[in-house]
């Protein structure tokens, strides 16, 4: 028979630690009789008349596991475990059956998806084992649920630190390109203001009284046209034409009667000197550890193939091939002009001088590199404007080297002009009264000023007239 059962009631909780159950029946002696197992097992015990009593506790305050019969008035169990299932998913749901009721309990299992059904009358270590187990698995599942949202903030944080990562890659490897870019266009400036500093050096070399202008300037252009028929790298080329540029930086010491003064008219102490003059610019140059390549070419570059030059009498392959380069173009040069004989040749019997000492003096594959390169259109003969100094305006480009009538360098190949040398060379040509014509490049390649080549310290007032 049914009793009547009191709306709910809350029991003092157990020691702490322990799970909150809800216990739902109609009748107050099952309620008394659950309530007898389980407090001792240290569980808080709720208890409720009905399912709308027991939807109220849940309302108020959180429960760990439901324990409901089926058989109650108004809202069966498979309907008010359905209802808890909706509202508090987090509860574990176990319900009290009899055998009779087994499509009801069918019910409750598939739309309260509760954890077990205990049949009645039951046994108490299986109730307790029961209860246990669903709330270990709740447990678990807690435990889950705790994991897995650790693994997904987690996993959220990785990815945000992944992409601040990856922005931070992006613009440290931007940062890092535009550093580099910086220091390249910071090295090709350098190296190329070493370059014309070498250039302006080695044309001070031959502003002293009887020295030959141009001569270095003039054997570093052919050097420079015979590389690729020697399939010489950007480097070595780079090397040999500083080498060419500098071969007689040893001929600093020498008296003004030698230079100038052809080979065959020296006198025999004044060969002596001649001869060592290559060991001189090695040593000059021992300094510049970027020389030391340029230095052993210096050294070398009047030695023979047979063996038989000097200072050291290397023989072959014994000669760095940038000497013997520039062997081949500084005697060419020096027959055209006539610092070898008493008479300069014609390029076509100096040619030919150069082929009778192929073997003995020269490579005949450097001979053959320099025929090769005399063969094709001088690329400094392109076809630029030629103006005259009245007609330089701010933004022309210099197309070929701006000399002075000694051979010094003034303004390099390339410089941008601007309005203060406009007007310097304006003021010379005026002041001296003489005629300048200039190679200028038919296209600005740049704004005045963003490209100079300047020859440093140098003024047009300084060396009395020019050529280019």
């Amino acid at each position: 028979m049914t009793s009547a059962v009191p709306t709910f009631s809350l029991e003092s909780r157990a020691p702490s630690g322990g799970a909150t159950l809800l216990l739902v029946d109609d009748e107050s002696g099952v309620l008394n009789a659950l309530r007898r197992l389980f407090r001792p097992q240290g569980y808080t015990v709720l208890l409720a008349g009905s399912g709308a009593e027991g939807l109220q506790i849940l309302a108020e305050q959180p429960v760990d596991l439901v324990l409901s019969d089926m058989r109650m008035p108004g809202m069966d169990g498979a309907q008010f475990l359905a209802e808890v299932r909706q509202r508090h998913p987090q509860a574990m749901r176990l319900l009290l059956t009899g055998y009779a009721d087994i499509g009801a309990t069918i019910a409750a299992i598939n739309t309260g998806e509760i954890h077990r059904y205990i049949a009645k009358p039951w046994h108490d270590p299986d109730l307790l084992l029961t209860v246990q187990e669903a709330l270990q698995r709740r447990a678990l599942e807690q435990e889950n649920q705790q994991l897995l949202g650790q693994v997904q903030a987690q996993n959220q944080a990785l990815s945000q630190l992944n992409q601040t990562l990856e922005q931070r890659v992006q613009a440290r490897t931007a940062e890092i390109e535009q550093i580099n870019d910086m220091l390249e266009k910071a090295y090709e400036e350098l190296n190329e203001n070493f370059l014309v500093a070498v250039t302006v050096f080695s044309g001070l070399l031959e502003m002293r009284e009887g020295g030959v202008a141009g001569h270095a300037r003039r054997v570093a252009s052919l050097v420079r046209r015979m590389g690729p028929h020697l399939q010489l790298d950007d480097r070595a080329l780079q090397e040999v034409y500083l080498g060419a540029l500098l071969h007689d930086i040893g001929t600093i010491g020498f008296p003004d009667r030698m230079l100038g003064k052809p080979l065959s008219l020296f006198s025999p102490d004044e060969m002596v000197r001649y001869r060592h003059h290559p060991k001189d610019g090695e040593a000059a140059l021992m300094p510049l550890a970027r020389l030391h390549g340029v230095g052993r070419i210096v050294r070398q570059h009047h030695e023979r193939v047979d063996g038989k030059g000097f200072p050291d009498g290397l023989e072959g392959e014994a000669i760095v091939l940038g000497a013997r380069i520039v062997a081949v173009a500084s005697d060419y040069d020096d027959l055209i002009h006539g610092a070898l004989s008493e008479r300069p040749h014609s390029p076509p019997h100096a040619l030919q001088i150069l082929h009778g000492g192929i073997g003995s003096h020269y490579d005949g594959r450097v001979v053959a590199a320099l025929e090769a390169a005399l063969a094709e259109p001088d690329p400094e003969a392109r076809d630029d404007d030629l103006i005259e100094a009245t007609q330089l305006r701010p933004g022309m480009v210099l197309a070929r080297d701006l000399l002075s009538a000694k051979g010094a360098l003034l303004l390099a190949a390339g410089y941008v002009f601007e309005e203060r040398v406009i007007r310097q060379i304006r003021e010379f040509v005026t002041g001296e009264g003489v005629k300048l014509t200039l190679h200028v490049r038919r296209t600005p390649l740049a704004a005045p000023g963003l490209a100079p080549r300047l020859a440093p310290a140098r003024s047009p007032r300084d060396e009395g007239a020019f050529h280019a």
